[in-house]
């Protein structure tokens, strides 16, 4: 597209003022782009680097209203968007949405999704939708014992996912056994996962890249994956066909299992997200084009950047080390400001709670270290921050 820079810039209506916000508007204000972010925390993580907040929940009509009538363009960062208002003020306002409000539609029913997914002949784990105690015991039957139950929608960072054997494990993990949607637990070697994105008649996707979860919970980040090259392609190809099936600009984060299957690695798509994801935050200090700044062009409809690594990097996540509810006071942050090739992102969060996400590490290399090399620099980097306090 042909596009003209004003002194006055762009402006970005974004639902959700979380930390993938603030990055957002870390990557935007050199773009000449600048951000009005909607959510209800008062003084979220974004607000500190977006042009203004709104305060108001996510589903305000009134409030999301006055975001379209202030923006270029509206995109979200969480889930929890409205796709209907979305649509409706958008429409009012002139404004566009992207990705599109059937995207966030399809990706916020995780049925939906892996049944969008299957029919569009990109590879998923053999799946039930199951409502009711008796359709739990057939899809057990049918997929093994034990298999991944998932709530249709609403979870997130593992939230809402657990693996059950009986009827009686899933009613003491989710209440009942109705709007669920259960896998068959995959044996898998790795997961992947790869950020893709999308533009103005432009696709593309940044290199593969290998997840270590916890407790359902992402930890770190290993780029480029630790897998062989057909299979990083082969990834790489299913990704695209993800990119295929959804509609509107912007960046996605793909989750992928790797499996050994009949003598050679299979992929299947595990989950997606419409937005910049976790396991994409290395390309900040790791790609030529973080994949903030790619969601910001691509929901203007601006030209896409290179997503070439510089080299390999590696990520840990900061994670709430504590019991109970507490300020979010780091110790160790000095310690590793002096560490070579590190890098710390702080989300700006006031409370730290058990496992939720503060902050995260990359380590980036100062000679020849390689990917595997990295990840024990930013394990130790990890290792010298702490929330807890001596009793």
């Amino acid at each position: 597209m042909t596009a003209t820079l004003t002194s006055e810039g762009y402006t970005l209506g974004v639902v959700g003022g979380g930390q993938l916000g603030r990055m957002l508007a870390e990557a935007a204000g050199p773009l000449g782009v600048e951000l009005v972010v909607l959510d209800p925390t008062p003084d979220c993580p974004a607000s500190a680097l977006a042009r203004d907040q709104i305060c108001a929940e996510f589903d305000d009509p009134d409030a999301l209203a006055e975001l379209a009538e202030r923006a270029d363009a509206l995109t979200f960062e969480i889930e929890l968007a409205d796709p209907d208002l979305m649509e409706r003020v958008g429409g009012d306002a002139g404004v566009p949405v992207h990705p599109s409000p059937d995207t966030l539609r399809t990706i916020q029913d995780k049925l939906v999704q892996t049944e969008a997914l299957a029919d569009a002949g990109v590879p998923v784990p053999e799946f039930r939708g199951v409502d009711g105690p008796e359709e739990l015991e057939a899809a057990l039957e049918e997929l093994g014992r034990p298999a991944m139950a998932k709530a249709r929608t609403g979870g997130y960072d593992g939230r809402g996912n657990a693996p059950v054997a009986s009827v009686e494990d899933a009613e003491a993990y989710f209440g009942d056994c109705s709007d669920l949607i259960v896998e068959k637990l995959v044996d898998f070697e790795r997961e992947l996962s790869v950020i893709g994105v999308k533009g103005d008649g432009e696709r593309d996707a940044f290199p593969v890249v290998e997840n270590v979860h916890e407790t359902e919970i992402l930890r770190e980040t290993v780029v480029p994956a630790r897998t062989d090259d057909d299979t990083a392609a082969r990834a790489r190809e299913v990704a695209l066909d993800v990119l295929d099936t959804l509609e509107g600009r912007g960046v996605y984060g793909i989750e992928l299992f790797e499996r050994e299957s009949e003598g050679t690695n299979e992929i299947l798509v595990n989950e997606i997200a419409p937005r910049p994801h976790n396991s994409g935050h290395y390309t900040i200090e790791g790609a030529h084009t973080s994949q903030f700044e790619q969601h910001v062009r691509g929901v203007l409809g601006l030209p896409l950047g290179s997503t070439a690594l510089r080299g390999p990097v590696a990520m840990a996540n900061i994670l709430g080390d504590v019991d109970d509810p507490a300020p979010a006071e780091l110790a160790g942050y000095g310690d590793v400001l002096a560490m070579d090739g590190v890098s710390l992102h702080w989300y700006g969060k006031r409370e730290a709670r058990p496992l939720r996400k503060m902050g995260h590490l990359t380590a980036v290399p100062l000679g020849d270290e390689d990917a595997p090399e990295l990840l024990e620099h930013v394990r130790d980097a990890r290792g010298k921050l702490t929330f807890a306090t001596d009793p």
